[in-house]
């Protein structure tokens, strides 16, 4: 043995920064439980959302549904949608200061009255300089009206300094709402081309998560706003064109790790019309929902009731689809048996984590291990 204490402890100091630096960039999985999807409702429709999953249900009757799962119907007649934002940008426009405010106080109070879903948030217009100040009215008028917790949406962010601004933005809010730091967090859009790919050629995107400082909590594809602004012609934007996923293997690479989730966009194509046309727009709807999982999006955004069929049926299948190999090859991980496949920890955590997301969504009701079980390998 050539190294003495004094070795080990200069090499412990020389690398002190760093470990510090990783424990608190990548901390790991986010715990608890992730939502299959997000809804945007229009601030002044919100009353919408609690038709949604009788929507859904009558448009699997009227149109034949392909399929005859019960969990399904079960889902949407108890659970229809995850995860609701209060959609002030894209979908609900500009109007006057007086009308927006009033919008404001009156989707608090329905959110604040329930029942509500598991998760909600409120999509803020964003920073540019057009739409700012009004960004930061709604927000603040939204705080002095609910005081529940709920998640902030920040679109068409095009670089680390609106990120930043952000982060000053929520602490100063919770100073004059006397609420705990770090009470205020916030995911990000990514929907300009300048959000993942900078002027000097460096990802913007993981720049975004350091200016963050901790309080991005997600990031979020969109698949139309992100495409147009790369060139492509209307009729070829999609979850599945090339821009699409470059995008969104540089948004993986950049949140993997650091406890920062990930979700997915939509498809524009809804299933409304005749028979015909509604079958085709599923078909395709459970496609990408799949492709998506399988690609580690474990989110999306749907648009349309009749869209939470397909978002659950694809999502089902999938976890159900792997349930056995999954379970097979866990505990042949634990029990160190010789299953032919050589798996790390790191897998063993992925399968724990897999199939938590199944139980979490109501795809499995048994997954081979108890909760506590498999919480104990993430």
């Amino acid at each position: 043995m050539r190294l003495s204490d004094h070795d080990y402890s200069e090499i412990d100091g020389r690398l002190a920064a760093h470990d510090a630096f990783l424990k608190s960039r990548y901390p790991g999985e986010r715990a608890g439980r992730q939502p299959v999807h997000t809804v945007y409702v229009p601030a002044d429709r919100l009353d919408d959302f609690r038709d949604w999953g009788a929507i859904a249900l009558a448009a699997m009757d009227e149109h034949d549904f392909p399929g005859s799962d019960p969990a399904i119907r079960a889902k949407l007649d108890r659970e229809p949608i995850e995860d609701l934002r209060v959609d002030f940008e894209d979908g609900y426009g500009v109007r006057d200061d007086a009308q927006e405010d009033a919008v404001v106080r009156r989707a608090a109070g329905i959110l604040a009255a329930g029942p509500r879903p598991p998760f909600v948030g409120v999509r803020i217009k964003s920073l540019e300089a057009a739409t700012r100040h009004r960004a930061l009215r709604t927000l603040d008028l939204f705080l002095d009206s609910y005081q529940d917790t709920f998640i902030i949406t920040l679109p068409k962010v095009s670089g680390p300094v609106q990120v930043a601004t952000m982060v000053t933005l929520c602490e100063r809010l919770e100073r004059g709402y006397g609420l705990s730091t770090g009470t205020l967090t916030f995911e990000i859009q990514v929907e300009l081309p300048s959000a993942v790919l900078s002027a000097d050629g460096t990802a913007t995107v993981a720049a975004l998560l350091t200016a963050a400082d901790g309080r991005c909590t997600g990031l979020h594809y969109g698949t139309y706003d992100y495409s147009a602004a790369a060139g492509v012609a209307a009729a070829y934007q999609s979850m599945e064109h090339p821009v699409a996923d470059y995008a969104k293997a540089v948004m993986q690479a950049a949140a993997a790790q650091t406890g920062v989730r990930l979700s997915d966009g939509s498809t524009n194509i809804l299933p409304v019309g005749d028979r015909s046309a509604v079958h085709e727009a599923w078909a395709l709807h459970r496609r990408l929902v799949r492709r998506s999982l399988e690609r580690g999006y474990y989110q999306g955004w749907d648009l349309h009731p009749a869209q939470l069929p397909t978002r659950y049926a694809a999502t089902y299948e999938f976890f159900r689809d792997g349930r056995d190999a999954a379970v097979t090859r866990l505990r042949r991980y634990l029990d160190r048996q010789d299953s032919g496949i050589l798996d790390e920890p790191a897998t063993a955590r992925a399968l724990a984590g897999y199939l938590l997301r199944g139980l979490d969504c109501g795809a499995l009701t048994d997954a081979g291990f108890t909760r506590a079980e498999l919480l104990a390998l993430q």
